[in-house]
């Protein structure tokens, strides 16, 4: 499963997401080989680079390219339990 990591400049705060996606699989007991997590910014993002993306709220309509169904939008963009809640309900 590939997930990605969307922020506006794709610098420091989808690199914070990336690095608490995966300490959430670890956390969920996950084979972190079994997934490949990245991060980038919200202007590279094509909706063939990834099974879901983690964004933060307010870029929801800026990705409007991309498949609700695979956008998972974060109220907290820092909160990593918020992001582990919501990796449960897509890995399991």
């Amino acid at each position: 499963m590939k997930i990605v990591a969307v922020c506006q400049s794709g610098l420091g705060t989808s690199f914070m997401v990336e690095m608490n996606i995966k300490q959430a699989l670890q956390d969920l007991g996950k084979d972190l080989e079994q997934y490949e997590v990245n991060h980038t910014d919200v202007g590279s993002v094509s909706s063939d680079m990834a099974d879901y993306f983690f964004i933060e709220y307010s870029l929801k309509d800026t990705l409007y390219t991309i498949p609700d169904e695979k956008l998972i939008a974060l109220q907290s963009i820092i909160d990593g339990e918020e992001v582990k809640e919501k990796l449960a309900k897509i890995i399991e």
